[in-house]
């Protein structure tokens, strides 16, 4: 399960990815941010510095400042993304590439059968979610947006 710190995380930068294929994004401000994504801005500051610091958007200072990808949408992995916000996301710390440490209550982890059930469930989650990206998502809700607008047009 994802927190509502990555929600709202997603949520900032598919804003911010929708401004990006504009062509010439303007730098938007959090407080516009906030709005357009609908998330509260008091908590939107602390999320906007962690994805900024991993490299995916910049901040510019100034009157006309604000934040702007400076990563393309295809670029930002989902997965990179929950683990810079959410931190390791196995479910077990002796199965976490990052963050691996082994459990304290096991013997042998080759023969323990918890790990072994959870690994097969986590390795096909990996999978998938490690090729997910922000184009992916923004794409999404193209199809979405293209979707409602047929079905109300109908």
């Amino acid at each position: 399960m994802i927190t509502q710190k990555m929600k709202y995380a997603l949520k900032a930068l598919l804003v911010l990815g929708d401004e990006a294929a504009r062509g010439q994004p303007e730098p938007l401000t959090i407080e516009e941010i906030a709005r357009r994504s609908g998330t509260p801005k008091r908590f939107l500051e602390h999320i906007l510095l962690e994805v900024r610091n991993a490299g995916v958007i910049a901040s510019i200072r100034g009157r006309s400042g604000g934040y702007v990808m400076i990563r393309k949408p295809s670029e930002v992995s989902i997965s990179e993304l929950l683990r810079t916000i959410d931190g390791p996301i196995a479910p077990l710390p002796c199965l976490s590439r990052r963050a691996y440490q082994r459990c304290e209550d096991c013997a042998d982890e080759a023969a323990c059968r918890i790990r072994k059930v959870f690994a097969e469930l986590f390795w096909s989650y990996l999978v998938m979610i490690d090729s997910l990206t922000l184009e992916d998502m923004l794409r999404s809700g193209v199809a979405a947006d293209q979707l409602t607008g047929s079905a109300q047009e109908a």
